[in-house]
């Protein structure tokens, strides 16, 4: 059985719903972040790196990062499409995965939540804070001319949208006003039953009330 490493909320919120769309069977720990469990000895030993996701295979080898999990769980179950045939629809859910995930999220909302990392004065990281909204916000305005007319990265759902959702997710939450495309993108995916349930389950369930 896969097990699945994650924190509610966070970016593995995405890997969670890939998994679910792809009705696969897998075990959940919980890493709770701010009490420091991604920095245990048990947790390193799984990923050194301590970060999340982390997605422990049938034959005990580690994936540990958003990328390398999406990418193996998409060519894993290929029928799905999660990764388009097209070379070209390819090459696009490529660039918005890559964006979405080291841009959006690693560039920008990482300077609004861990603002520490980037200023250790109280007087500098408000600045911090608002480079990182800036730094968002012009993400979504350039992914928003990337989607496709079916509201999704490409002409159908694929591993480029849970990324994208995510960030979306946070951005919501954070009162950050999302592009047209982008809103669209967003309510088509809380429109998914993997999506809703994905939610519900990490404690998110209020928002379709």
């Amino acid at each position: 059985m896969l097990k699945f490493y994650m924190t509610p909320g966070s970016c593995s919120t995405g890997i969670h719903i890939l998994l679910e769309e792809l009705e696969q069977v897998f075990a959940v720990y919980i890493v709770n972040l701010p009490k420091g469990d991604n920095l245990t000895a048990d947790y390193l030993a799984i990923n050194p790196k301590g970060t999340i996701p982390t997605l422990v295979r049938d034959d005990g080898t580690a994936l540990t990062d958003f990328l390398t999990i999406a990418w193996w769980l998409a060519k894993s179950f290929p029928k799905k499409g999660l990764i388009p045939d097209d070379a070209e629809a390819e090459l696009r859910v490529l660039e918005v995965l890559n964006y979405a995930v080291n841009t959006i999220h690693g560039h920008g909302f990482t300077r609004i939540f861990t603002t520490d990392r980037y200023a250790s004065e109280q007087s500098e990281q408000e600045r911090v804070k608002k480079q990182g909204e800036i730094l968002v916000k012009k993400g979504f305005t350039y992914i928003n001319r990337l989607l496709s007319p079916s509201g999704f990265v490409v002409d159908h759902f694929s591993i480029a949208d849970v990324a994208l959702f995510y960030n979306e997710f946070w951005a919501q939450r954070l009162g950050i006003k999302l592009p047209e495309g982008c809103q669209k993108h967003y309510e088509l995916m809380l429109g998914r039953n993997a999506v809703r349930q994905v939610l519900s389950e990490e404690g998110y369930g209020s928002i379709f009330r």
